[in-house]
């Protein structure tokens, strides 16, 4: 960790990072460049399945608005709500491989500048 403390200690020197050569990229971008490299294909498999549960919320969510019995509303209520909230979970998870891509960048940017 002492060699990027350098680094950090030398670009600020240098005159910060806070100039025209340092990109930083906007939400879309990252969030499509969860899609590359290694673990891309874990974000696709995450993805599809939260894509899948998204469906079943939205059907359950029209069966429950449909539903002419209580015990039939509870039923499909309850199911969309707990489908929505697992859809919502894994498309969270996928933030913090967004804020680690974000940081890796920066340290691929100061270290070019080293």
């Amino acid at each position: 960790m002492d060699h990027f403390d350098r680094m950090l200690a030398k670009a600020e020197r240098n005159g910060g990072l806070e100039d025209d050569s340092f990109h930083d990229p906007g939400y879309f971008a990252l969030a499509l460049s969860v899609f590359s490299g290694r673990q891309g294909w874990v974000a696709f498999v995450l993805m599809a399945v939260q894509i899948a549960l998204f469906l079943a919320a939205i059907w359950a969510g029209w069966r429950f608005y449909a539903a002419s019995e209580v015990l039939a509303a509870v039923k499909y209520g309850i199911s969309a709500a707990v489908l929505a909230l697992m859809a919502l979970q894994i498309k969270l998870a996928l933030m913090p491989v967004m804020q680690a891509n974000r940081i890796l960048l920066a340290l691929r940017q100061i270290e070019r500048r080293g």
